[in-house]
């Protein structure tokens, strides 16, 4: 029982330095992309983030608007609340309430709405920066491209090639 342990640990030890001797004579050559520069500093991305703010600036407007006016409307009723009788405190109270759960349903509807569109955008981007690192990859014989990492050794890091190739139109 010993001794075909024994010959266990030694063929996983030979397997293990023929493992090492085969990587040490084929360069495995890997590469970094950093995806939030990519969304940061592509020109794709910016074009991206200004139809998004063009598109939803109307509707931000109007949800700042209603919140000022909803504010400006409690602070009345905070102030003039001691004076009024209890059937006007009870349905100016009811009033604002109404108001406020209105504003809540239309911030969470334009936030939804905006998340749906710049998740949209973002994909778009994300894909076409996905060809650009193929392409890098394949032109430059990497064998390997990493979008995340704990740590990443800066010679690694091939994302400003992504975003020269990809600002300048990717081809």
């Amino acid at each position: 029982m010993m001794t075909s342990f024994r010959q266990f640990a030694a063929a996983v030890a030979l397997g293990a330095t023929a493992f090492v001797g085969l990587a040490q004579a084929q360069e495995v050559r890997i590469g970094f992309v950093n995806t939030d520069r990519i969304f940061r500093e592509a020109n794709a991305a910016k074009a991206a983030q200004t139809k998004l703010e063009g598109e939803f600036a109307k509707r931000e407007k109007e949800l700042v608007d209603q919140g000022n006016a909803l504010k400006s409307a409690s602070d009345k009723f905070e102030r003039e609340a001691p004076t009024m009788s209890e059937t006007q405190r009870n349905a100016r109270q009811k009033q604002l309430t109404d108001q406020d759960r209105d504003f809540q349903r239309k911030r969470r509807e334009f936030q939804e709405d905006l998340n749906a569109r710049k998740n949209e955008e973002l994909q778009q981007v994300l894909e076409r920066a996905n060809r650009v690192v193929k392409q890098v990859a394949e032109a430059e014989k990497y064998d390997v491209i990493l979008q995340e990492a704990v740590y990443i050794n800066p010679k690694h890091d091939i994302t400003e090639k992504v975003l020269k190739t990809l600002n300048s139109g990717g081809k």
